[in-house]
């Protein structure tokens, strides 16, 4: 199956992506730190990006000529800045906002499907007539904006045509379906809630649905509070345990009667547990897990504690944010997570190496999807494609047999 990545950043959903089983016929990055980091991994020979057709530049100045239409899949996640909590939330009025070329490039190529991942602020009431728009411009993207039409305007009028039904027997739709998620409940040791848009070709009847949560927070409580499991796992001596808060006594109490049938969420101690002390001599002979020194906590930045999931990692327009991602040592001091402890949060494997200084490594972390969480959406994709194509097949098939019958 055939795939074109957007917005590929350092590869954290690209990698998601190959890793389902997709070939990609293009990846496309503007960011140079970003490339390089991708042309490095090529040059080490990684075997994910190792056959990546990069194209370093702008998407609304790619040449997609080359790329044949109904390609299975298009992946990207559009810049979140203008959308982000953190940002300065212009929306439509920001520059960075790329979602009207995405629909472009959708409207170009015709994918069998899309998968598009943006920031949770996305979904903030004070953007709510926007992300309607964002969706319907995805479900109708024959249906563009008309010269010194406003955006507003140009959404009462593909809300008029989804109305009217029209396009949807005529001409190139998609069933559209956006899902808040959080990583941590697919197995990601990070708090990091997500927007994803799936955009299925109606032509196609491609029955899909986002996977089920596999991890819970509840069944983290059960494996540390009353099993015990975590820490007998992490061999922490109960001496060393630390007391439950008093806020999770009563669900304690619950989950003493009842066994979650999920898996328990990952923590940071679960991602960084082989990880030598980045302050040890032994730390400079891994890769990308360096000290670095100047964490400090202030009101609303406190670091991620050592046994839950981490905070969502933050990109900052310049690196690593005051007060953010950071982790909290088990004597209440506080020390930046390093580059290579950043990538286990999000999911890069050990042997995925980054370009540029520090905080610039940092950033396209920050930026990233997180590899296992892309998988196993892209995955759900390239199942329900494969399902689609077989109902396809088998209804070919019934009608020649019919036909021979005849």
């Amino acid at each position: 199956m055939r795939a074109v990545e957007l917005f590929a950043g350092a590869g954290g959903l690209a990698m998601g992506v190959s890793l389902a089983g997709f070939k990609s016929l293009a990846v496309v990055e503007w960011d140079k730190w970003a490339c390089d980091t991708v042309r490095e991994n090529q040059r080490r020979g990684y075997p994910l990006v190792n056959g990546w057709p990069l194209h370093e530049g702008d998407v609304r100045d790619t040449d997609w000529s080359a790329i044949p239409r109904d390609i299975e899949l298009l992946a990207g996640g559009p810049p979140c800045q203008p959308f982000s909590m953190g940002g300065k939330h212009k929306a439509h009025d920001d520059k960075r906002d790329m979602f009207p070329a995405t629909v472009q490039i959708v409207r170009t190529l015709r994918p069998k499907t899309f998968i598009v991942e943006n920031v949770k602020g996305l979904t903030r009431s004070s953007f709510a007539n926007y992300f309607e728009y964002i969706k319907l411009q995805l479900e109708f993207p024959e249906v563009p904006r008309r010269a010194h039409e406003s955006w507003f305007d140009h959404l009462m009028r593909l809300q008029t045509e989804k109305t009217s039904g029209r396009m949807h027997e005529t001409g190139l739709t998609y069933n559209v379906t956006a899902t808040l998620v959080n990583a941590a409940d697919y197995g990601v040791p990070q708090k990091r809630e997500r927007v994803f848009i799936i955009g299925t070709r109606s032509d196609l009847g491609i029955d899909w649905h986002f996977p089920e949560a596999t991890h819970s927070e509840d069944a983290l409580i059960h494996a540390q509070w009353v099993t015990g499991e975590y820490w007998d796992r992490h061999k922490v001596a109960k001496r060393d345990r630390p007391l439950p808060p008093k806020k999770l006594l009563r669900r304690i109490q619950a989950l003493t009667l009842k066994k979650p049938t999920a898996l328990p969420w990952r923590t940071v101690r679960d991602a960084i547990a082989d990880l030598p002390d980045p302050r040890t001599r032994v730390a400079s002979t891994i890769r990308d897990h360096k000290f670095q020194d100047g964490a400090k906590v202030y009101p609303g930045h406190t670091g991620s504690p050592l046994d839950q999931p981490a905070k969502t990692i933050k990109a900052g327009d310049h690196g690593v944010p005051g007060g953010e991602n950071m982790m909290v040592l088990p004597d209440g001091k506080v020390r930046y997570f390093t580059a290579r402890e950043t990538a286990r949060i999000q999911t890069f494997p050990d042997g995925y190496v980054f370009h540029g200084s520090w905080t610039e490594t940092m950033r396209q972390l920050g930026n990233a999807v997180p590899v296992a969480l892309g998988r196993i959406v892209a995955s759900s994709v390239a199942q329900a494609l494969v399902e689609s194509e077989l109902r396809r097949l088998d209804a070919q098939q019934s009608q020649k047999s019919k036909k021979a019958a005849a």
